[in-house]
């Protein structure tokens, strides 16, 4: 007697086949790719001895290996998608005419290159490395040296810039680029670079979804890490040393930065960190050490502002009057010439559960709270917004006498900015 499939079974198996077929087709085309993908060997002595030339006999999938050497060559284009692997660090050398390597491909990958002198040019962004409308690509463990712009990203997404040495020699700002540059990108990751020596050390703008981890940006000439239009990005234990100012956070939305160090960055319009038309973003866990201004905040709102130290610096926070919203909590003041700073006896922010050091009150109950609220917004920093070179008065007995003064009765300081419970200990 003759069996037949139950029509539900018989569908299942169809299903089943079908798709057994499709995965082996995949599987044949992918070792097929394997099979076909082959190494060029660039040497100065070798049989290829350009990139270019490997370049043009490049087909997808293959991979350029280039031994150590120098190779005068500018405006190498790449448009498929390869490996360029050195060994011990050959020398890519664009003797300052154009740029260096455009890509103009999805999935390339860059490493171990030495990639230097990326032509100035008013009118050209050349770079080290450009990739323009590339996807899935990775630049890592590569030498930029003496670049207009180092690596630049233009309609990018999902790359990944690791491990990558960027040294510039810039002298001034208008005749120098910046180290790794992004426009009209997303979800790039920038980890493990050190930069140093350009206009801006990293740069953003119309980016979505950026992360920066683990970056040193330090003797920049602008900003360590400057960006603008760029939401829901995330930076994360980056350190942002002696730039012309630190870090400038402007016309964006959803930032998170955690961990981060912000340090010795010096100057007349020095900021470890700027904040300007900010909101709903966190700034969580970081260090201000030794700015002339560690937070600048203007036009921001709904930005939480958690467990950071701020120490040493000129002004630890200096908030504009058209900041609203904003929660300082669970920071640290140590040591800083003026904690806060304003320009208006309007306060529409808050600031609780702080350490300050300069707090002189006492803790009856033993809460861990100071039993008098702290006035952070001295007179003396409100004449000084007001009248920059009473500065040199800071010293002064009478200056003081005067901050004392305002302190119980206030006149012209924020009356409402204050800490109601102030922290008789630092926050570990």
């Amino acid at each position: 007697m003759t069996k037949i499939f139950h029509p539900c079974t018989y569908k299942l198996f169809q299903q089943f086949l079908s798709r057994l077929i499709i995965k082996s087709i995949f599987s044949l085309l992918f070792i097929n790719s394997i099979i076909q993908s082959k190494d060029i060997v660039v040497s100065p002595q070798g049989s290829i001895q350009q990139i270019s030339q490997a370049l043009e006999l490049a087909k997808k999938n293959d991979r350029i290996l280039i031994k150590k050497g120098i190779y005068r060559e500018s405006n190498l284009l790449v448009n498929k998608s390869i490996e360029i692997i050195g060994e011990d660090f050959p020398e890519i050398d664009g003797q300052n005419q154009g740029q260096v390597l455009l890509i103009r491909a999805d999935s390339v990958v860059l490493k171990g290159l030495v990639i230097k002198n990326a032509a100035v040019s008013f009118i050209d962004d050349n770079a080290g490395v450009k990739l323009d409308s590339s996807f899935h690509c990775v630049l890592e463990n590569n030498k930029f040296i003496n670049n207009f712009f180092a690596i630049y990203l233009s309609r990018s997404a999902n790359c990944r810039i690791i491990e990558n040495n960027v040294q510039g020699e810039a002298q001034s700002q208008s005749t120098s680029g910046n180290g790794i540059h992004l426009w009209y990108c997303r979800d790039i990751t920038i980890e493990n670079n050190q930069v140093t020596g350009h206009r801006d050390g990293i740069y953003f703008e119309f980016v979505e979804r950026g992360r920066i981890t683990g970056n040193i940006s330090e003797n920049n000439l602008r900003y360590g890490l400057h960006f603008m239009f760029s939401d829901r990005c995330h930076y994360q234990s980056n350190v942002f040393r002696n730039n012309g100012s630190g870090v400038a956070v402007m016309y964006t939305k959803s930032v998170e930065m955690y961990r981060n160090q912000f340090e010795y960055n010096w100057g007349d319009a020095s900021y470890g960190l700027l904040l300007k038309d900010i909101t709903d973003s966190k700034i969580a866990d970081n260090t201000f050490l030794r700015n002339t201004m560690a937070i600048y905040a203007e036009n921001s709102s709904r930005v939480d502002v958690k467990n950071n130290q701020f120490i040493e610096n000129g002004w630890a926070v200096k908030i504009m009057a058209n900041c609203l919203n904003n929660l300082f909590t669970e920071n640290n003041f140590m040591g800083n010439t003026f904690d806060v700073a304003t320009n208006s006896r309007q306060n529409f922010n808050t600031f609780n559960k702080n350490y300050w050091a300069n707090y002189k009150g006492y803790d009856l109950d033993g809460d861990g709270y100071g039993d008098v609220p702290y006035r952070p917004v001295s007179f003396f920093s409100y004449l000084v917004e007001k009248n920059p070179p009473t500065l040199i008065l800071l010293r002064g007995l009478f200056i003081q006498f005067l901050d004392l003064a305002e302190s119980v009765i206030p006149m012209l300081t924020p009356e409402t900015l204050i800490d109601e419970n102030p922290l008789m200990r630092r926050v570990q």
